[in-house]
């Protein structure tokens, strides 16, 4: 009898493909983007760096900079249809339904959708780039009925998202947070999205066409919706002096612990701590501690009795919640940085591509013989 193939249920370890993009340095337990830190990464870089950094494999020099920023800021516009889709959506579509949708459209209209060639691939992630924010704030305004702000001429993708959420320029403290989440959620390797993402363009599908089935990915709690889930967790916890009961609780009746726990890090997400670091300052800028106290417990509550980390959507979470970005915002935020991601992947897979087609152990029931309908009983 021939011996079955391995499985590995959710492919876990299972070795997918290649990437020059990311890799976990496990002995340090860090992550690096393209050969760099990415903790150095947030600490001297801004997200468009990292963001030309994926597409261009290198970081920029500040002529190369300012020229990829003044190229975003250029295609900061929507065309009238997509705004048109945004306005006619129902209030109370999830805003990563109308991303998924309008990102899917903007395919309609740019002129090299079918041009997978790499130049044309960086080209059409840049358009995503500056685009997916004027989705994620028009979508929103639209759902409060309000009009769109236009983009600010000379804030960047972080500072302008907040900017058109709001209709005012953001503060320093704020802009800095939500910069350093972009850099976080940038890349990170052959995630579920990514993958997904992968998979489609290996068929030599187009880049519209991954990027919106990656949003579907990421829109699940299990990835992407992790961020917003754990916000509503802590909501309900309410207080850092119910949270080790409410953890306790939870644990005692098999529930999972939103925003905790990573496939690839045992000894806890490499990126938890530069995000914490930020939801601090935040903290401290708005003069309110409590859900930084609340998210403490709940996290050495988790350690001490799981053993089981924070993963990056857990302090991401409540530094958004810090910063009054609604909470269905959460994910289409992540979209909004990990484009960048996604699409250098897609780049990299069409460069050396071969149609992702895994095998699979059948489970059903043996061969069995054909009846006619008139004599199955």
């Amino acid at each position: 009898m021939s011996e079955k193939p391995a499985y590995s249920p959710g492919l876990e370890g299972v070795i997918a493909g290649e990437s020059a993009l990311s890799r976990i340095d496990t002995e340090r337990n860090h992550l690096l983007i393209c050969g760099y830190d990415l903790e150095d990464l947030t600490e001297g870089a801004v997200y468009e760096e990292v963001a030309y950094l994926l597409l261009h494999g290198e970081l920029p020099t500040r002529a190369q900079l300012e020229e990829f920023e003044a190229a975003l800021r250029a295609e900061r516009t929507l065309p009238p249809q997509v705004v048109d889709l945004l306005r006619q959506a129902p209030a109370d579509a999830h805003p990563m339904d109308l991303l998924r949708t309008a990102v899917s459209a903007l395919g309609y209209f740019d002129m090299e959708t079918r041009d997978n060639s790499p130049q044309a691939n960086v080209r059409k992630a840049l358009r995503l780039l500056a685009k997916i924010p004027l989705i994620i704030a028009a979508g929103h305004r639209f759902s409060q009925g309000l009009q769109p702000v236009a983009p600010h001429p000379s804030l960047g993708q972080a500072g302008n998202l907040l900017y058109m959420l709001r209709g005012s320029e953001p503060a320093p403290h704020e802009v800095r947070a939500l910069d350093v989440s972009l850099i976080l959620y940038a890349e990170h390797g052959f995630n579920a999205s990514t993958f997904t993402a992968r998979v489609v363009v290996s068929t030599l599908s187009d880049l519209y066409s991954a990027v919106t089935a990656a949003i579907g990915a990421l829109a699940g709690p299990l990835h992407g919706g992790a961020n917003e889930a754990a916000m509503h967790m802590l909501m309900e916890i309410g207080s850092a002096d119910q949270a080790e009961a409410w953890v306790l609780d939870a644990l005692a009746k098999k529930k999972k612990i939103m925003g905790f726990g990573h496939r690839e890090y045992k000894k806890g997400d490499s990126r938890v701590p530069a995000m914490k670091k930020m939801g601090r300052q935040v903290a401290a800028a708005v003069g309110d501690n409590r859900w930084i106290e609340l998210a403490e417990i709940v996290e050495q509550t988790m350690i001490a009795q799981k053993g089981i980390y924070p993963n990056l959507d857990f302090p991401c979470a409540y530094t958004y919640y810090l910063m009054n970005i609604p909470i269905p915002l959460y994910t289409p935020i992540f979209v909004s940085s990990r484009v960048a991601g996604w699409a250098a992947h897609v780049i990299e897979q069409l460069g050396r591509n071969r149609l992702i087609r895994p095998a699979h152990l059948y489970r059903g029931i043996d061969q069995r013989p054909f009846v006619a309908v008139d004599k199955r009983s």
